[in-house]
């Protein structure tokens, strides 16, 4: 919460989660915390929500595809 507080207004910070906006209130679990947070890093932020499969599933699939080929 102190870095967040110290930078707000002031610098540009990036978060990345795999968890969803809405879920973060459960995920920190104290609710005046999480309100907070929330409201200083999406105030004035930039979204961006990915949608589609993780690019390490594919990834994966890939490799063992290529090794199944292989053998």
């Amino acid at each position: 919460m102190e870095i967040i507080e110290d930078r707000h207004s002031k610098r540009s910070t990036l978060f990345t989660s795999q968890v969803p906006v809405s879920k973060w209130h459960e995920v920190v679990g104290e609710q005046t915390i999480a309100d907070a947070i929330l409201d200083r890093i999406i105030h004035d932020a930039h979204r961006l929500e990915l949608k589609g499969d993780s690019m390490r599933k594919k990834r994966i699939n890939f490799q063992s595809d290529m090794e199944e080929t292989i053998n």
